[in-house]
């Protein structure tokens, strides 16, 4: 019990963490590439990157596909991006560090109220911490090296291991929509994880990513790798301060579990209001294998996540979790999809959102089973809790099955907080807003209980600060 309150306060006891942070600082770079995207930014990225030329020619092509593809049509708040008024390459005055007091003071300042040179000493193996458009901060264990493992911000990877990462490079997520286009031709930092045959690398590796101020586009890409037989969990987290304008984040993670591997992937977005998220997600799972997402969904503007795996092998699974959190009037999307491919594979999504304020959560996914897929199997399971008349929630299903062995199944629940719960929990001491931040942390707590400690903590205590006072009830 002394270690969770310990852990608790390792995030500051505010409303949000907007009021964590503060409001975005002012700071200077060393490189900002501003204004239309034309073929000169795109090579002059891959310029100052120093990258083969196959890298180049790849952020090319991108940028062709980027032109040519319309704009989707179900995209919210697409018509508030003017991609012309946006940095795209903003590159912080550091170098990349292996220690935190190397880290600017102004940027470490960010990290230590957000607790991660704590959650790093006490649960991680590896971390890497991004500012803007750079991996400015990378520390791998040498218990990693010792077993082969290899962890590299990505722009090293490409130049140190080219062929190894033109096996996975948009190869697992092609640019199959505008903005996943965009994300290859502009993409800057994120991280390589390669994990060899057999290795069991029991403590997570993470990535985290900040946006220090407005009208700038984040495009980070990360590949995580379980090569056969092997397991990695690779932990995602993400925040911002409080903007005064907007910013655009496109990121992308692709993910490959070779035969027999076990990869698993958290993310805890806890993206400042003024931010809108786009992410571009998917993992392949060959025979046997197990693909495992956890995709925590708290903050933003507007949100668009959906966690993705193609069950390519027999005898692949893969489960995948969402928690989503649409307080105030914001759109939030996050689902998940799934391709059966291969006989006798197996899926489970879960999916819980909670609406509060004029909030809307919409879980929007696929189920895909190809014919000849014998015998597979998936459910999907949306509960949602809307805490008001003015919030919403959204299940959109889109179930494509070929096959008639496969069992696909779907079940989706709405609850609210009457005001009967809440008099069972005031009679028993609670106050209002710890009646209110219980309820709401019980509907998420079989979900908490699977993710690593620290995580649990940070995340947990991220939904009771922003659920804790709600203006109304029912």
């Amino acid at each position: 019990m002394q270690e969770f309150e310990m852990l608790k306060s390792t995030i500051t006891h505010v409303e949000s963490v907007e009021e964590a942070l503060g409001v975005e600082k002012k700071f200077s770079y060393q490189v900002e590439l501003k204004g239309r995207i034309t073929r000169d930014m795109v090579e002059e990225i891959s310029r100052l990157k120093g990258e083969p030329d196959w890298m180049r020619r790849l952020r090319l092509r991108m940028l062709e596909l980027f032109e040519k593809l319309p704009t989707p049509k179900w995209v919210r708040a697409v018509e508030e991006i003017d991609l012309e008024a946006l940095v795209h390459y903003a590159k912080p005055q550091t170098e990349t560090v292996s220690s935190w007091d190397q880290v600017p003071k102004e940027i470490r300042e960010y990290y230590e109220k957000l607790g991660l040179p704590e959650i790093e000493a006490k649960a991680l193996l590896g971390l890497g911490a991004q500012f803007d458009s750079e991996i400015i901060y990378f520390n791998l264990k040498k218990k990693l090296q010792e077993k082969g493992v290899i962890m590299l911000p990505m722009e090293e990877a490409v130049r140190r291991y080219p062929d190894l990462v033109q096996k996975y490079f948009m190869r697992v997520f092609p640019p199959e929509h505008k903005f996943a286009a965009l994300h290859g031709a502009l993409w800057s930092g994120g991280v390589f994880i390669y994990v060899p045959p057999g290795v069991r690398i029991e403590q997570p590796l993470e990535t985290f990513f900040f946006i220090g101020q407005s009208m700038e586009s984040q495009m980070e890409h990360s590949i995580v790798v379980a090569d056969k037989g092997a397991y990695v969990h690779w932990i995602e987290g993400c925040s911002a301060p409080r903007l005064l304008k907007y910013s655009f984040h496109d990121g992308m993670v692709e993910g490959y579990a070779h035969e027999g591997a076990t990869l698993k992937i958290t993310t805890v977005q806890n993206w400042s209001r003024n931010v809108i998220n786009f992410n571009n997600k998917r993992a392949i799972a060959e025979a046997g294998a197990k693909v495992h997402w956890v995709e925590g969904s708290i903050g933003s503007k507007t949100t668009y996540t959906f966690p993705s795996t193609v069950l390519k092998g027999e005898g692949a699974s893969t489960e995948i979790v969402g928690i989503t959190a649409a307080k105030g009037p914001y759109w939030k999307e996050n689902g998940a999809k799934v391709w059966h491919l291969a006989p006798r594979t197996s899926s489970r999504v879960v999916n819980k959102s909670i609406s509060a304020e004029g909030g809307v959560a919409v879980y929007r996914g696929v189920v895909h089973v190809q014919k000849g897929a014998k015998r597979a199997r998936s459910h999907v399971q949306c509960d949602s809790l809307v805490l008001d008349k003015d919030s919403a929630t959204l299940t959109v299903p889109h179930d494509q099955v070929f096959e008639e062995t496969a069992v696909v199944t779907h079940e989706a629940t709405a609850s609210s907080i009457s005001e009967e719960k809440l008099a069972y929990l005031r009679a028993r001491g609670f106050t209002e807003d710890d009646a209110k931040a219980a309820i709401v942390l019980g509907f998420v707590g079989d979900i908490l209980k699977d993710l690593p400690f620290e995580y649990a903590v940070v995340l947990g205590r991220v939904i009771e600060l922003e659920f804790g006072k709600l203006s109304k009830v029912g």
